[in-house]
């Protein structure tokens, strides 16, 4: 079986066939499948997906682009939405430097207030970065030392030097279809690098379909492709690292249980 650790069910995208969308996930092989949360004013529809599908579970949390206009729950919210069954991780969160949709101070804010529900709950923190790679290392190293956490980077595209420290704090590194495209030999080298017991994978959907299906609206099915790549990196067979990628997502979504790994 394989899991796909991240994807926004709930976006509009998959509005008009989310039950074949999630039928052809398990003709394929995608057991399970985390909707993320990426605004507070959509945590009812990411739940109700989730409450709807016996193999969608969902985070709570507020994206990054998103802190500047969405953020109304302090950690305490956090934790108390996170108290529903089907509610398994915290975000995603995190910084995002590209677009900076929403001001620096608002991202850093809220990526801690993040944390301490993590911290709290013992849900693993969804985080997202790009072009924040610094303050996502001080930030994560900071709160760390304060009292730890679990969590994973979701849909890695940066260097080594934030994988080593987000491993260092015992973080899980999750790749996306970015790991197919043909320009991301860095990337595929950082894949081959991270501890086995820490790798995922994802989709992202309906975002960064992985090849052979760039330039389609990406779904959960698509991440088989992905998991190939990831395979062929690391020198495995298919089978074996859809396996470990599953065990991996057990041990780190323990809220999930594992009765479901059939």
């Amino acid at each position: 079986m394989l899991v796909d650790s991240h994807c926004h069910l709930d976006f509009p995208d998959f509005a008009e066939e989310v039950e074949e969308v999630v039928a052809r996930a398990g003709r394929a092989g995608v057991g399970l499948m985390v909707t993320i949360s990426t605004r507070l004013e959509r945590f009812d529809a990411v739940l109700a997906l989730a409450e709807r599908f016996p193999q969608v579970y969902c985070s709570v949390g507020v994206h990054p682009h998103e802190a500047g206009s969405d953020w109304r729950a302090d950690a305490a919210g956090l934790v108390a939405r996170a108290r529903h069954p089907k509610v398994v991780g915290i975000g995603e969160t995190g910084l995002d430097y590209y677009y900076e949709h929403s001001p620096r101070q608002a991202q850093q804010d809220s990526f801690r207030a993040h944390i301490a529900a993590a911290r709290e709950t013992g849900l693993p923190l969804l985080v997202h970065t790009r072009d924040a790679d610094a303050d996502t290392a001080a930030i994560l190293a900071e709160e760390y030392a304060t009292g730890p956490f679990r969590g994973l980077i979701h849909c890695f595209s940066s260097g080594q030097q934030l994988a080593d420290k987000a491993l260092e704090l015992g973080f899980y590194i999750s790749f996306s279809g970015i790991l197919t495209f043909k320009k991301a030999e860095g990337l595929r080298a950082v894949a081959r690098a991270v501890p086995l017991d820490r790798l995922l994978v994802e989709t992202d959907a309906p975002y960064l379909a992985p090849v052979p299906m760039r330039g389609k609206r990406n779904e959960p099915a698509f991440v088989v492709h992905t998991a190939r790549e990831a395979a062929a990196v690391r020198g495995m067979e298919e089978a074996a690292l859809a396996e470990v990628t599953t065990e991996n997502f057990f041990r780190l979504f323990s809220k999930i249980p594992r009765d479901l790994k059939a």
